[in-house]
């Protein structure tokens, strides 16, 4: 008994410190696709203009937190809304590529 004791005690210092960190707000961003327009182009665009991306269909989506790539996923749609079903999680030696 004292042995599953000195298991809790030693994890309690690490939870506490995780918990300090749980409720940082982090922004999610989920990116369709890329484009480059020129301002002329921009302003000629009017309702049911299309604007062509980069990604192909069916592409996997990049998942960004706080401008750090860190996923792929999919569209699906959850409850009449858009969600992303993640695929692949970025290893860190690639997160550290893209930045180089």
């Amino acid at each position: 008994m004292s042995d599953k004791t000195d298991v809790n005690e030693s994890e309690q210092p690490d939870r506490r410190k995780l918990d300090f960190i749980l409720d940082i707000p982090l922004q999610v961003t989920v990116e369709l696709g890329r484009t480059k327009l020129l301002v002329k182009d921009v302003l000629q665009l009017n309702q049911g203009a299309v604007v062509e991306l980069t990604k192909l269909a069916g592409e996997p989506l990049d998942i960004f937190v706080n401008s750090k790539l860190v996923a792929r996923g999919e569209a699906v749609v959850v409850n009449e809304k858009f969600g992303v079903r993640l695929v692949d999680i970025v290893s860190p030696n690639e997160r550290v590529e893209k930045i180089l």
